[in-house]
């Protein structure tokens, strides 16, 4: 289960505080858009979520949008947040990853990917020695392929809600 284990469980991107991720040891913030900023279906930000980039922004993280999505998408809410972007990333490869640290200019180990999937966010990664912070879903998405993976992650998500070694 390893590969599939976040580091901490969030129920949103805005409970996540600076201390928090001080504690993590961490200087730089990976931020997916679809479910973790933003509703699927949604081309604005989520309630709270300008304004908590721009706490985390004040507080002295680096930030950079990380996404599978269409560039347009991805690059219409690095506008909205003022952040740099990376869309087709690739997720899990960690191809992406590496890419967003070193536009931060930051080492894989001081970043922390915000994200609300297991076997993209999560899994890419550990695969390069970042932490990562699992979010609820704000929305439930459409699609076949996304209903099979959330029917996947059900599972893994009631073991890492019930486990005491995943940071709360």
């Amino acid at each position: 289960m390893g590969i599939f284990q976040p580091t901490a469980l969030r129920e949103r991107a805005m409970d996540i505080t600076p201390e928090f991720l001080n504690n993590l040891g961490v200087r730089a913030i990976l931020l997916d858009v679809d479910n973790t900023l933003a509703t699927y279906s949604s081309h604005k930000p989520a309630p709270g979520a300008v304004e908590w980039v721009k706490a985390m922004e004040d507080a002295g993280f680096r930030m950079i949008i990380i996404s599978n999505n269409f560039k347009k998408r991805v690059r219409s809410f690095g506008l909205q947040f003022g952040l740099d972007t990376l869309c087709f990333a690739v997720k899990p490869l960690p191809i992406g990853y590496l890419r967003a640290a070193k536009r931060l200019k930051v080492k894989c180990r001081e970043c922390v990917i915000v994200g609300d999937q297991i076997f993209t966010d999560v899994v890419g990664a550990n695969l390069c020695g970042m932490k990562s912070v699992l979010l609820s879903p704000i929305e439930p998405e459409d699609g076949f392929t996304f209903k099979a993976r959330r029917y996947f992650e059900r599972g893994l998500r009631k073991k890492f809600q019930s486990r005491k070694d995943v940071l709360r």
